[in-house]
Order: C-alpha cells, then sequence, then structure tokens
C-alpha cells in the first residue's frame, strides 16, 4: 500500500510508525480508554486530574458538549500528553485562500447545478496540502451562533509538514473519493481510503498526509455532533451498525522541531495560525467519549422496498446531525449502496422530486443510476430547496418498459448525499472560479417528451370481467 518515497523522509516514517501500530477500537460514542505501548500505566487509575500524572505527563480535558448536557449527549475525554496545547505563540489572520464562510458572494441560484470532477492540482506544478487545498463550494447559516453547515472540496497533492489543522467552528466529515490519507491526530492515526469515511469532530488536531494525487468532499457541521439515526420500527439493527465504527489508539511522537510547528485554526469562518516547538501529537494516553472515528460504506447493511413503491432515502441515512426540531436534520449523510431491487410494479429508480431540503450529491465510484452520463466520480450536483429533479430522459425510458426482475443494482458504484434543512448558497469559487460548472446540465431533461394520452382507458383482465350479456332486438 505505502512506497517509501526518499523524497518524502516524513512520509515514510509516519507510515512505518502506522504499520507498526495499525490498530482501532470498536464502537461508536463508547467510553474508551488507550494507552500507549511503550508507556504503560499511563493511563491514571481511579481518576482524571491527579496531583502528579504517571510518567510526569500534563492532564487536558478536551470537552465536545456543555458541562451540563444530559449524560447521553455529554461528550468529553481526557488527554495525558507530554506538553499541554495550551503551549503556544499568539494566532495570527492567515490567508483562507478558497475556504469561506461567506454566504452573499454571488446572488442565489435556484437552478440545478452539476459540477464536472474538481481538478486536482498537479505536483509538479504547485505544492497543495490538505489545508490549502480546501474549497467551499455551498453552505448556511452562521459559526458564531452555532447553526449551519459548509460543503468543501479538497484537492491537494502532499502531505502536511510540520503543521496540524483545528477546527473550533464544528465538526468535519471528510469522504476520500481519490487516494487514501492518512490521518494523524491527538488520539492516533487514521488510514482512510476511498469508499471510507471519517469524523474529526471540533477542536481536535489533526494533519493529513496523502500519497499522491487526492480528491474528496467534506461536510462541516456547526453546533451539532454527528450521531446514528434512531431506527424506530426497523427495529435495534441495521443501516449502520455501532461495532463498525472505528477510533485510534494512542500513539504519541516526542518530537521538538526547531524551525516551529505551525497549528492552524478554522474560527469563525476563518483561518489563524499559531507557532510551538514541538509536535501537538504527543497524547500518550486518553479515556473518554469524544473521539475521532472512521467507517467503511461496506458495512452498511441495506433496508429496502420488497414489495412496491419506494421507501424514502432517509432509509439510506449513515450519520446524522439533528437540529432542535425533531426529525429535522440540519445535515444528514445518506448514501446509495450496492443493493437488490425487486419492487413490483414500480418505476425503480429516483423518481421526480422537489424536497424542501437541500440535497448535495457526490460520485465516490462507479456510475449512478438515475444519470449515467454527466454525473462523474470526483463531481457533484446540488439540487436546492423545492428545485425540482429526478433521472434523465435515458433513465426514465429505459426503466419505464424494462422488465420487473430481481436485479442488482450499483454495482460497483457509491454514490451519496449531503441533505440539509438549510436553503444554501453557493460561493463564488463554486459557480465561477473553478470552472468545473456543467452549463449544460438542464438539458438532461430537455428531451424528456409528453406520453399523456386522453384516450387511454385501463384494461380489465379476463378474469375480472364476470359473466356477458347477450343482446337482442325482440
Amino acid at each position: 500500500m505505502f512506497q517509501h518515497d526518499n523524497a518524502r523522509p516524513h512520509v515514510a516514517r509516519i507510515c512505518t510508525q502506522f504499520l507498526e501500530a495499525e490498530n482501532y477500537l470498536s464502537g461508536f460514542g463508547n467510553e474508551f480508554s488507550s494507552e500507549d505501548p511503550r508507556c504503560p500505566g499511563s493511563l491514571p487509575e481511579g481518576q482524571n486530574n491527579p496531583q502528579v500524572c504517571p510518567y510526569g505527563l500534563y492532564a487536558e480535558q478536551l470537552s465536545g458538549s456543555a458541562f451540563t448536557c444530559p449524560r447521553p449527549t455529554n461528550k468529553r475525554s481526557w488527554l495525558y500528553r507530554i506538553l499541554p496545547s495550551v503551549r503556544h505563540k499568539p494566532y495570527t489572520a492567515m490567508h483562507c485562500g478558497n475556504l469561506t464562510e461567506n454566504w452573499d458572494e454571488v446572488e442565489p441560484d435556484p437552478n440545478q447545478l452539476r459540477w464536472m470532477p474538481f481538478t486536482i492540482p498537479k505536483s509538479s506544478e504547485k505544492k497543495v496540502d490538505f489545508v490549502t487545498g480546501l474549497h467551499t463550494l455551498c453552505g448556511a447559516g452562521d459559526t458564531k451562533s452555532r447553526n449551519g453547515i459548509g460543503i468543501h472540496m479538497f484537492t491537494c497533492n502532499t502531505s502536511m509538514v510540520d503543521r496540524c489543522f483545528n477546527n473550533s467552528d464544528g465538526d468535519f466529515l471528510i469522504v476520500p473519493q481519490q487516494g487514501e490519507i492518512l490521518i494523524t491526530t491527538e488520539f492516533g492515526k487514521m488510514m482512510v481510503e476511498p469508499n471510507e469515511i471519517c469524523v474529526i469532530q471540533q477542536g481536535m488536531r489533526f494533519s493529513v498526509n496523502v500519497f499522491g494525487e487526492t480528491r474528496g468532499y467534506v461536510l462541516e457541521v456547526y453546533g451539532a455532533h454527528f450521531e446514528l439515526p434512531d431506527l424506530g420500527p426497523i427495529g435495534a439493527n441495521g443501516l449502520a451498525n455501532p461495532r463498525d465504527f472505528l477510533t485510534p489508539v494512542a500513539w504519541y511522537e516526542d518530537r521538538e522541531v526547531a524551525t516551529g510547528y505551525t497549528v492552524i485554526n478554522k474560527y469563525q469562518g476563518k483561518l489563524f495560525s499559531s507557532q510551538q516547538v514541538f509536535s501537538p501529537f504527543n497524547v500518550v494516553a486518553w479515556h473518554g467519549n469524544y473521539t475521532p472515528y472512521k467507517y467503511n460504506l461496506d458495512n452498511f447493511m441495506v433496508i429496502n422496498c420488497v414489495a412496491f413503491d419506494h421507501a424514502d432515502p432517509s432509509i439510506f441515512t449513515v450519520l446524522t446531525a439533528k437540529s432542535s426540531r425533531p426529525g429535522v436534520a440540519m445535515a444528514d449523510f445518506v448514501i446509495f449502496p450496492p443493493r437488490w431491487g425487486v419492487a413490483d410494479h414500480t418505476f425503480r429508480p429516483p423518481y421526480y422530486h422537489r424536497n424542501c431540503m437541500s440535497e448535495f450529491m457526490g460520485l465516490i465510484k462507479g456510475h449512478y443510476e438515475a444519470k449515467e452520463e454527466g454525473f462523474q466520480p470526483g463531481g457533484g450536483t446540488l439540487h436546492s430547496t423545492m428545485t425540482p429533479h429526478g433521472p434523465d430522459r435515458d433513465c426514465f425510458e429505459k426503466s419505464s418498459t424494462a422488465l420487473l426482475k430481481p436485479e442488482r443494482v450499483a454495482d460497483g458504484t457509491m454514490a451519496f448525499m449531503f441533505e440539509s434543512s438549510f436553503s444554501m448558497a453557493v460561493t463564488k469559487w463554486g459557480l465561477e472560479t473553478c470552472q468545473r460548472l456543467d452549463k449544460s446540465y438542464y438539458q438532461c431533461w430537455e428531451p424528456l417528451r409528453k406520453h399523456f394520452d386522453p384516450n387511454w382507458r385501463p384494461m380489465v383482465p379476463l378474469a375480472l370481467q364476470g359473466p356477458r350479456l347477450l343482446w337482442s332486438d325482440g
């Protein structure tokens, strides 16, 4: 999987360290505890904050919720580190590039929007890492009031060297599409490949290493954390099962950086940087329920219709970030995985639709069933609030006359949707600068033709016609 490049010794070092300690803790939202095996007994026993921690470590709590939240929603972890994160120089503003929270850059656009695959810069032309490769596509809301979302693309070609990222505004749900990424966090390391996702929650420092040209999607949520959706009548099992979520184990480096280590902080939609002289990944042990985690989309247990008609696409929800209104999400992460289609008397692809939610779709691999042309891996579509959308003409005609037998749907494909109750604004980068907007998108519906026949009458089966009456002139 890894090719150690002598020109990139930091990548070789990180890959070797990861291979030596690749391991995960299983479960979603569990109370975990982990210590680096190089320092046995580094977790304090019986208390969180002893007067003197084992090995001379500093105790530091990372809180992901208010102290007084109900226990089921109370999120925090204790980190035992070589130096506390407070030891850094003051933050100073830095250039934000194409990362923004300005939703008023351009006039609103209610049209169906589609983007061709976003361009990945060539490393021979310009070195771009995960942070400099973040581009905001659309979003809504406000980081100051802690209520909103942002959707970003990342396109990069080089690893982050002696710098890490910290999002004070919200959670990042990262969806790699091309190229695997090795994410080093304060809690340990995660290798995340296309068809996997990971969540880095608010305030967690992380660094991203890549192994070539890399692209993916990011859903950012301010003011809520992702959780598993309620299953209701489905029962106790199904969809994304908790045990399939993986949290990294403790791993630390005690490394001084004489030239300075840069900590980049996203705060109120802007970027700031500070300098320190040591690696922030110096956590020897930790315990708690506020952690980064990853999930393999192949593990999703699909629920689907086995009689007729469609169930709503909410049955494909992997994670949800709830709003204050019951049943209404700030954001849902929904996938359309390989599955069987068996519905009788039914138009099986997605139906024509207008929705009070906003729907951004991306494609990791394969061909999406409702639009096999034009919607490509690494691209995306946005169907805004109440904007009509649905299958193109070819899909409609083919599926309207297809023999309805059991068939595999979406084999070799993985499409996903970021669905939100927010009415999202598209950025200037998304509409103009990126130059990837497909202005011919609307044309895929232009060939739809009228099938209406006012003389049509239902055919009554012979078995239901009953006895025939014979008439005579007499």
